[in-house]
């Protein structure tokens, strides 16, 4: 990313930090009973900084979507649909998709460049 973006390594970890901190307050509250009214703060700022992340990955290319990293993300996304649809099973739905952004920050770089599209590990650029 830092190629051909020189900007965006650090602002990447910046917001990366602010999605942590936001989506432990989300949990946090989740976990002690707050309401979503209580949570919209840190909903928000969840919400936002992880579509900025997003958008950050994408720029540069969107091959990221095939590959182990987007299929994490992809993953975790329909893990939070499943918490929003399901308000009662909120908690667990949103430590599984927390689990698997955790797992797919940190996987090794062949499980994460690995693309699903050519079927083979994509060097990062």
């Amino acid at each position: 990313m830092s190629g051909r973006l020189p900007w965006a390594r650090p602002f990447q970890v910046a917001l990366r930090t602010a999605h942590i901190v936001a989506m432990a307050l989300v949990l946090g509250g989740l976990a002690q009973g707050a309401g979503a009214g209580r949570l919209e703060g840190a909903i928000l700022a969840t919400v936002a900084s992880g579509l900025l992340l997003f958008l950050l990955d994408l720029a540069n290319g969107s091959a990221a979507l095939g590959q182990g990293s987007g299929m994490a993300v992809l993953l975790k996304l329909a893990l939070l649909g499943l918490g929003n649809l399901m308000p009662q099973a909120r908690l667990p739905w949103y430590l599984a998709a927390t689990a698997v952004a955790s797992v797919g920050a940190h996987m090794p770089a062949r499980w994460r460049h690995f693309s699903f599209i050519a079927w083979r590990v994509i060097p990062k650029s």
